[in-house]
């Protein structure tokens, strides 16, 4: 059933959704990169749907500010909603490889950021830096990981773009 809206409202979804995602993956990032946790193979994994999310959120922002059709961004904003989704159900199975609720794939034992591409310093960190495994969590919140952290946002974040993709203008 679609909900009467505005463009206006439209438009603030698609640039709430557009910032929300472009900060998730931000602060995975500043951890990765300032913090110094070298991310896992499903931390890594669970990336692409914001990457690919936040600039369609933009676009669909952007059509909707220009008078682009409705229907338009109702589209990108149900992809946005499909990506979470997709992520969402990354993020449930990496927390459950991480309370041990079922196993992770084998690639969880690699990851291409724990060695340096320096051939100076290869040797030295191949005996120094150990990649994380998919089933430690590294650092907990609230006693929540990052993949705990990473279902409910994500499942916000799908909610609210699946809201905004249901309003009619």
């Amino acid at each position: 059933m679609l909900i009467a809206d505005t463009r206006s409202s439209r438009t603030l979804t698609a640039l709430f959704l557009a910032f929300a995602m472009a900060s998730v993956v931000g602060m995975a990032l500043g951890f990765e990169h300032i913090g110094g946790y070298i991310p896992c193979a499903l931390c890594l994994a669970q990336r692409p749907p914001y990457y690919i999310g936040a600039p369609l959120m933009l676009i669909a922002a952007l059509i909707s500010l220009a008078g682009g059709p409705s229907w338009a961004v109702r589209g990108l904003m149900a992809i946005g909603g499909l990506l979470m989704l997709y992520g969402l159900g990354l993020a449930t199975y990496h927390s459950g490889v991480e309370w041990q609720w079922w196993p992770g794939p084998e690639s969880c034992a690699t990851s291409a950021n724990a060695v340096t591409t320096d051939a100076g310093s290869l040797l030295g960190d191949l005996s120094s830096k150990r990649p994380p495994s998919c089933d430690e969590a590294t650092f907990r919140v609230l006693g929540l990981s990052f993949a705990g952290w990473n279902v409910l946002v994500s499942a916000v974040l799908a909610a609210i773009a699946f809201k905004g993709a249901l309003r009619k203008a």
